[in-house]
């Protein structure tokens, strides 16, 4: 896993290797009104079980057409509220749905895009999707202005760099947002607007291969406070001879010094799993000589077969001495259940595919609004 900050590299990069994938990823929260969101462009949607399903048959030779990445593309809104899920929207569809350029930083899917002004530093998002599942509609323009980047790089040295192309972009470690959401209840016909000031985060990743044939299990976390910025991100990989990777980038606001500790140890405590919750470990620890963090997760804001999503306090230490405990969000991914064809099955339920009816969609959807799935 190569990690950069290059903005360069934050271009749609057009891969054409079969099972290669490539997202974009926004999330924010206003801690004040307890109102959160992520927005995540795809091309070459690596969850999604057609895009999965297709690559096995053209690699088990049953067809002979490889799987294109831009054919699975993909745009996917999540709005928390204390917690609490609000919109849970994924819509995919091919190459036609999607529009970039290798030349400059932004992406349509549909009606919803991003788009990018070098001058001042600002990503401008604009969302506008119909979710007849759930009888909703959802508009928002957000201003994403970078408040922060850093310079690093560093390079993947297993098996002497002779590795398949997996690469995080560290784009914008702290951001400030700003905008407006406008909810619809398209049965009720009410409209909900909800005025957006939150701190939030950038980043993009891209890999030449799908990521269940080389990562393992994937943990990552941001956290913000008046005092300290921090930014994590643990990958295993599913060669057990190559070596981990382990990255804490911690800002201290007061002497504006940001620190990379790029060797740390990692602990994994107090697991935990569910029929449609991958195992995942409830307590993280990163530690450097003097610098480490502890990772609680609190609670469930989002769960799949492969991908956790939680609200979590992340406690800072310096010589074993406890600094600062901070509120922040913290993901978790195990790629390897994207093989199961039983997981792939129940992902149907999550993901609405263009032109592609699905029982399952309509039904899954039809007991969230009832009911809070959440485990």
């Amino acid at each position: 896993m190569n990690i950069t900050t290059d903005s360069d590299q934050e271009v749609w990069h057009d891969m054409r290797e079969p099972g290669a994938y490539e997202w974009w990823y926004f999330d924010a929260e206003d801690t004040t009104t307890g109102v959160s969101v992520v927005l995540i462009w795809f091309a070459g949607f690596p969850f999604s079980p057609y895009y999965t399903n297709h690559y096995e048959k053209w690699k088990k030779k049953i067809i002979s057409a490889p799987p294109l990445p831009s054919n699975y593309s993909a745009f996917s809104f999540q709005l928390y509220e204390n917690g609490d899920e609000v919109v849970n929207f994924i819509r995919e569809g091919g190459h036609q749905l999607f529009e970039s350029t290798r030349s400059e930083i932004g992406i349509r899917f549909e009606k919803n895009s991003f788009t990018f002004n070098a001058e001042c530093d600002e990503y401008t998002l604009d969302i506008d999707f119909s979710y007849p599942a759930r009888h909703k509609k959802v508009k928002a323009n957000l201003s994403f202005k970078s408040s922060r980047r850093i310079r690093y790089e560093k390079k993947d040295t297993n098996n002497d760099g002779n590795v398949p192309l997996h690469q995080w972009l560290l784009s914008v470690p702290k951001a400030d947002v700003e905008g407006l959401i406008e909810v619809t209840e398209l049965q009720k016909g009410g409209v909900r607007k909800i005025p957006f000031r939150a701190k939030g985060y950038h980043d993009h990743n891209l890999g030449a291969v799908p990521m269940q044939e080389y990562i393992s299990r994937w943990y990552w976390g941001r956290a913000f406070s008046k005092k300290f910025d921090i930014v994590y991100y643990v990958v295993f990989f599913k060669n057990n001879e190559y070596k981990p990777l382990t990255l804490l980038l911690l800002q201290n606001n007061e002497s504006d010094q940001v620190t990379v500790h790029d060797s740390m140890h990692f602990h994994e405590n107090h697991f935990r799993y569910g029929l449609f919750a991958p195992r995942h470990s409830q307590t993280l620890t990163l530690l450097d000589k003097k610098i480490g963090i502890e990772v609680r997760h609190h609670k469930v804001l989002d769960t799949g077969p492969f991908y956790l999503r939680f609200a979590s306090d992340i406690v800072l230490t310096r010589d074993g001495q406890n600094i600062e405990t901070i509120k922040g969000i913290s993901e978790f991914l195990d790629p390897s259940r994207l093989q199961s064809r039983m997981m792939r099955l129940f992902t149907c339920c999550r993901v609405c595919r263009d032109g592609v009816p699905s029982i399952m969609y309509k039904s899954y959807n039809r007991l969230k609004g009832s009911f809070d799935w959440k485990s």
